[in-house]
């Protein structure tokens, strides 16, 4: 089983930056491909970024493209979503995912993100 905690999110105005952390149990965190999705109120859960285990790829949703950044380190079993340019439209639910080389998926319990004036 693996254990997965995001935190970072919060209350921001427009325009503005967050940077969201994910770290995930075990001991083989490096082989985990790691994903953040987000869910806003009336709306399906979107993908909005995804690192490979190794960190060698990255893909974004249209949506986030030029603003939002995944990285990861290893070392630290944390992945991490930088958010600059915040939008309205970017307030939602932002859910970790790991998916282990077994093809099993764990979800993290989400952080909320607001962005209002």
């Amino acid at each position: 089983q693996v254990q997965v905690v995001e935190s970072g999110g919060g209350l921001v105005q427009p325009g503005g930056s967050l940077r969201l952390s994910c770290t995930a149990s075990g001991s083989v965190f490096s082989t985990y491909a790691m994903s953040w999705s987000r869910q806003a109120p009336g709306k399906e859960r979107e993908l909005v970024a995804h690192i490979t285990s190794a960190g060698g790829s990255t893909n974004y949703a249209d949506s986030v493209k030029g603003r939002f950044t995944i990285s990861r380190d290893n070392a630290k079993n944390t992945v991490y979503l930088r958010m600059n340019s915040l939008k309205p439209e970017d307030t939602a639910i932002y859910y970790c995912r790991a998916r282990t080389p077994g093809m099993s998926y764990y979800w993290g319990q989400g952080t909320r993100v607001t962005v209002s004036s």
